[in-house]
Formats: C-alpha cells, sequence, structure tokens
C-alpha cells in the first residue's frame, strides 16, 4: 500500500469560555469557538504490522519522547478497540510550536487516527475512531475533521461544523511554552465550582467574517488573564497585534502563548505580519485563514 499523508492544522479557539469545574471528575467544563488554519504540521504513514514514529522539521526537538507522543498514543487506543488493526511507521514533520495553545499535539494525534482509518477502511465516521480520539485526550476529537464547531464539556461534546467565512489572520508565538495545567491551576477554581456561566454567543450556520466578528468580540478567552500572569510576554505579543493597521481584535488561543489578530482582509494580515516579524525576529509568526 502506498505510504498516506495528511496534514495537521492548528487550532485556534477563537473564544474560550470556562463555565466552571465539574465536581465529579474534576474537569473544567468549557465553550469555545473553534477554527482551524493554513498553517500545521504533515503527517505520514507507510501502513506495516508494527507500530512506529519518526520526527523532523523545526520544532521535532521539544516535541517529546516519542513513546509517549500523541500520535503513538492515538494509534494504540484505536488498536485497543479494533482488535486485527494494521499499523505501521508514522513520520511527523513538526512546524507547530509545542505547548503553544494551538493544539499542534492533538492535530498530530487526529491525524494518525485519520490515516489509521483510511489505511483499514473505516469510515471517517466510525464512532470507533472519536472515542480513540476522546481516549488520547481533550482537543482530539475536535480535530478529527477540522473545521470550525462549538466544542463544549471538556472538548467531549461537537456542534454540528459552522460553514463560516475564512478570517484573515496572524498567529504569533513568542517562542515560550506554556503548559496548560498549571494556567488552569492559576484560574483558582474548585472542584464544583461555577465559574463564568453566561451564555457564549449563538454562531449561526453561514456567518460572514464581519458577523462573526461581531458576535465574538465581546466574547473572550477566560484562560488569558492566568496565562499573561505565567507569561508577561503574552502583554507584548497582543500589543505588536493589536497595533497593526486593520487588526480588529487581538487574543490568546487556548491555554497560550500563541494569539491570534483578526483583519480587515488577507493583504492587511500579510503586511502585519512581516512588521511584526521585522521587529521581533525571534517570534514565529504567520499569516493564515481560520475556518
Amino acid at each position: 500500500m502506498p505510504i498516506l499523508v495528511t496534514r495537521a492544522p492548528a487550532k485556534i479557539n477563537l473564544t474560550l469560555h470556562v463555565l466552571g469545574r465539574r465536581a465529579g471528575d474534576g474537569y473544567h467544563e468549557l465553550e469555545s469557538l473553534v477554527a482551524f488554519t493554513g498553517a500545521g504540521d504533515t503527517l505520514s504513514l507507510t501502513p506495516g504490522a508494527d507500530l512506529a514514529l519518526t520526527v523532523s522539521g523545526p520544532t521535532a526537538g521539544p516535541a517529546g519522547p516519542l513513546d509517549d507522543n500523541l500520535v503513538i498514543r492515538a494509534a494504540r487506543h484505536l488498536a485497543a478497540r479494533r482488535p486485527g488493526l494494521r499499523l505501521g511507521a508514522f513520520h511527523l514533520v513538526k512546524r507547530l510550536p509545542v505547548a503553544a495553545g494551538i493544539g499542534g499535539g492533538s492535530s498530530d494525534a487526529a491525524a494518525a487516527l485519520r490515516l489509521l482509518g483510511r489505511s483499514n477502511g473505516l469510515d471517517p465516521a466510525d464512532p470507533v475512531l472519536l472515542e480513540a480520539a476522546r481516549a488520547t485526550g481533550a482537543d482530539v476529537p475536535v480535530c478529527l475533521d477540522p473545521r470550525a464547531r462549538m466544542m463544549r464539556g471538556a472538548g467531549e461534546t461537537l456542534g454540528p461544523v459552522l460553514d463560516m467565512a475564512p478570517l484573515p489572520a496572524v498567529l504569533i508565538n513568542p517562542g515560550v511554552p506554556v503548559e496548560t495545567a498549571p494556567v488552569f491551576r492559576a484560574l483558582g477554581l474548585a472542584a464544583g465550582q461555577r465559574h463564568r456561566p453566561e451564555p457564549h454567543p449563538a454562531i449561526p450556520d453561514g456567518a460572514d467574517g464581519a458577523a462573526v466578528l461581531s458576535l465574538i468580540r465581546p466574547a473572550r478567552n477566560d484562560l488569558e488573564a492566568p496565562a499573561r500572569g505565567l507569561a508577561p510576554v503574552i502583554d507584548a505579543t497582543l500589543r505588536a497585534l493589536a497595533a497593526q493597521a486593520g487588526c480588529r481584535l487581538a487574543r490568546m488561543s487556548g491555554s497560550g502563548a500563541t494569539v491570534f489578530g483578526l483583519f480587515a482582509d488577507r493583504r492587511s494580515a500579510v503586511l502585519a505580519a512581516r512588521h511584526i516579524r521585522a521587529d521581533h525576529p525571534g517570534w514565529w509568526v504567520k499569516p493564515t485563514l481560520l475556518r
């Protein structure tokens, strides 16, 4: 069978409301409008009997031990649920920053499940893929079909795909990894405690860019404040975006430290990225479309 290849795009939390912390399992209950970018990693699979992973690319170094990589963990979860599953050798080209709040590892894991599904003739809607995704990590289910939608609960509840107009954007990561767990701890919620349970704005299917922006502008990312306390450089990245011509909204994604700016048009986003790179050559800066 030929080598199978797929992209693992970055996930951006356009909004991230923390409703509270569940009493039963201690997970934080979220509502988040998620979109995906043109920037991402690339994963390939050479089908075979044995499971293996190699990693290359500009951010391969911080990707962590291969045996604990989410690609391997996802494959093992799927194999445990589908006896006789044909596995194989994965190769991951890692371009996204690690521990960056853009779901890089989760998107890689979802890409592994998609490739194993194709290799084994599984229907993309086969429930076993979603089961394996949920077992692998909270953000993996939404990355299985990387298109804009609402994500709720601890990531296990997915809304329908939203046919939103593409949003011109610039992503910035200042090169400072921010682990998710300390950010949630800094939020300071006890099990069973409610946080800010105001309803999330409803995003209609087919909304154009102006409508999406007007709806999400009064929304928020509740992890932004605790993340900024742990990584003050996030303030500098937000200021750099907000100062650019055509920037309509600057906000942090996920638990940080990546931030995004939404722009009036693609040209404005490209020019803004060029200016920010010139001023901050050590930052990871990408103009893209969110969809």
